[in-house]
């Protein structure tokens, strides 16, 4: 007798039966792990979650997202952007695919933006136009992080995707944290705890989103000999580059190039209000040559990925050219009197504390106490309570790292701010006096 044939199924396949009573193997559609349904949690995919728990008795105050543009008061002035783009619209010039690395025009005004008074000049081909800011993000992870076994360092609380992009290429995101009591400076004894050789770069967010500091130049300089010593690049995210208050002065992390090489991811976006046009660059300073790889494969990377909109990029240059001070004034005005009033009336309310003033950006982390809060056992308990009863959105720190905090936006409305705020302490006074109760009946 022949012997029987055996069909064994692969891990991953499943064994199914066809009309004919034969059986077929049909392999199973596997996805990237990091994006699997089981993964980590996104901002985008939390306030979603968040929304749909929004109540219906009153109007929504959504503090949980950065976009200011959205608001009326904060593009006052900067009718310039739309003309630009509608200038290179009507001249027919601009349809055709631009450059890999963008339009020379483009990466000029860039480059001369970020020169203007700055120690370390930037050259046109320094830089890399990309589809805003997390697209240089990704860009830049994706050269920096693609090495076997490599590590990116990242600040917690920081920005979530970052932690996703190097996931997404296999790279090992470290956290360092940032600390509160002390401005939100990076921990730069845990830095040198966490790196190996390894550590591919360090990340800085300055202005900080979600914090609101504004880095001193002596704590700049402190960052770039923390890198040099451990021989890394320093990745300086400064999307939110000049919109600083308070008596704070925005100095680029470029400026101190010498000391380690800079990799700078800046944009359009928040400053000018342009969120959804998602023009963003990477630029280069690397005074000491040390970098000519990683600028090669940049080059190499955006050769095979898509560049930003070629009608956008052909408006950076009378975007950039022009100072444009009272658009910019108004902006910067309109968020540090949001950010004091928040900061005044958060900290009125027991159970929250925010530990230090915001000077820039458009965030604030605030603290929670969640003994003083009946029903309230961390951060996301908060934040989904908050918007079913209140309809405040506000972010929960866990997306941030940060677990039993939250971020709130102030870039809005100042009596928006205002009316979240007082939102915010019925909340926190009911929560309070029903823990009150609860306690009194042991």
């Amino acid at each position: 007798m022949a012997p029987t044939a055996q069909v064994v199924t692969a891990p991953g396949q499943d064994r199914r039966a066809d009309g004919g009573g034969r059986e077929v193997r049909k392999p199973a559609v596997r996805c990237h792990p990091a994006l699997s349904s089981e993964g980590k949690a996104s901002i985008r995919g939390v306030v979603g979650q968040l929304l749909a728990a929004a109540g219906k008795d009153k109007g929504l105050v959504s503090l949980g997202v950065g976009d200011a543009s959205v608001h009326a008061c904060f593009r006052r002035g900067g009718e310039f952007a739309a003309d630009a783009v509608a200038g290179a619209a009507r001249s027919w010039e601009f349809d055709c695919y631009a450059p890999s690395h963008g339009f020379p025009a483009a990466r000029r005004a860039v480059a001369d933006h970020l020169s203007a008074g700055a120690r370390h000049r930037t050259q046109e081909s320094d830089v890399f136009m990309t589809v805003g800011g997390t697209g240089a993000i990704t860009a830049i992870t994706t050269v920096l992080g693609g090495a076997p076994l490599a590590n990116i360092l990242l600040p917690r609380p920081g920005f979530a995707p970052y932690e996703s992009a190097c996931e997404l290429v296999g790279a090992e995101p470290r956290f360092y944290d940032l600390l509160p009591r002390r401005g939100w400076e990076a921990d730069l004894a845990g830095v040198r705890a966490l790196a190996d050789s390894a550590t591919a770069a360090i990340v800085i967010i300055n202005p900080n989103n979600p914090c609101g500091a504004v880095y001193s130049v002596q704590h700049l300089i402190q960052i770039a000999e923390t890198a040099r010593d451990l021989g890394i690049p320093v990745i300086a995210d400064e999307i939110y580059a000049h919109m600083v208050f308070g008596g704070s002065k925005f100095i680029p992390m470029a400026t101190y190039a010498h000391i380690a090489p800079v990799i700078t991811i800046g944009g359009i976006s928040k400053r000018f209000m342009v969120p959804g046009w998602r023009l963003g660059w990477l630029a280069f300073c690397d005074p000491n040559g040390t970098l000519k790889h990683v600028r090669t494969a940049t080059e190499m990377l955006l050769n095979v990925t898509s560049g930003p909109a070629s009608i956008i990029q052909a408006a950076v240059p009378k975007i950039l050219t022009h100072e444009h001070n009272q658009f910019h004034l108004n902006v910067v005005n309109l968020l540090e009197s949001a950010a004091d009033a928040l900061y005044k009336r958060i900290n009125q309310i027991e159970a929250l504390q925010c530990y230090s003033k915001p000077h820039g950006s458009m965030f604030m982390m605030v603290e929670i106490n969640t003994s003083l809060l009946s029903g309230i056992a961390d951060d996301m308990d908060f934040a989904r309570e908050l918007i079913n009863e209140e309809s405040v959105l506000v972010l929960p720190g866990f997306v941030l790292g940060l677990k039993n905090w939250v971020r709130i936006f102030y870039g809005a409305p100042i009596n928006q701010i205002l009316e979240a705020c007082d939102r915010i302490e019925s909340f926190c006074q009911r929560r309070a006096c029903q823990s009150k109760l609860s306690k009194n009946k042991f």
